[in-house]
């Protein structure tokens, strides 16, 4: 039987974390292994129990979430974060997404979306929320230092069919919908992703679209 995937929901307020909590309970792949009040404590219950998935609220008190996120990706990188909040500003998310973050949702998204992020973290993808994606995105400056500029110019060497990928990718496309948009195995779209991230150097969708975003692909 595969293990479910182990979440743990950091949020200061309790009728929040319960409400994650009733909606989380009847999903037969998930586990909700803690609850956090504070970013201090999330970081800490990250540390003791090893969770697949933190949902991680970005205003917090003791430690502010985005400083829990840093936190986390340091001494438990193979805890995936989520941030989980109410706050949809574009600084937020980028500097959300910068600090390692495996995806951004918005407290009032749909209970599928919910469902969604997490399995798709849970795998080593990541989820942005749908309403937010492209304003996010499209906000973030050019890129400026010389290990984006770097980025930005081995995208000009990828093959046809991987930039076709890269862009879905970048455009928030599961899988399974690369797949179906580009008529190839769902097993051929993760090898194309594998070889992607080799290349751009890279260790998430979100990294990788954030690279095609600052190298301005999308509006070539």
């Amino acid at each position: 039987m595969t293990e479910p995937i182990r979440v743990l929901i950091a949020d200061d307020d309790g009728l929040v974390r319960a409400g994650i909590g009733l909606i989380l309970t009847p999903l037969p792949d998930v586990e909700v292994v803690a609850e956090a009040t504070n970013g201090r404590e999330a970081v800490d219950l990250t540390v003791r129990h090893r969770p697949t998935v933190v949902l991680l609220d970005i205003r917090m008190p003791v430690m502010e979430g985005l400083a829990a996120l840093r936190e986390i990706r340091r001494t438990v990188p193979a805890s995936a974060v989520i941030i989980l909040t109410t706050f949809g500003e574009a600084g937020y998310v980028s500097e959300a997404l910068a600090a390692g973050a495996a995806g951004f949702l918005l407290k009032d998204s749909a209970v599928d979306d919910l469902a969604r992020a997490i399995r798709a973290a849970a795998a080593g993808e990541a989820f942005l929320t749908p309403s937010i994606t492209r304003q996010v995105l499209d906000r973030l400056p050019p890129a400026t230092t010389p290990g984006e500029l770097a980025a930005a110019a081995r995208l000009a060497a990828l093959s046809d069919r991987e930039r076709e990928v890269l862009l879905l990718i970048a455009q928030g496309l599961s899988n399974a919908a690369i797949s179906e948009q580009l008529w190839i195995t769902e097993a051929t779209v993760k090898t194309y992703i594998s070889r992607l991230f080799a290349k751009l150097e890279c260790d998430n969708r979100v990294q990788a679209a954030r690279l095609v975003h600052q190298s301005g692909l999308l509006h070539h």
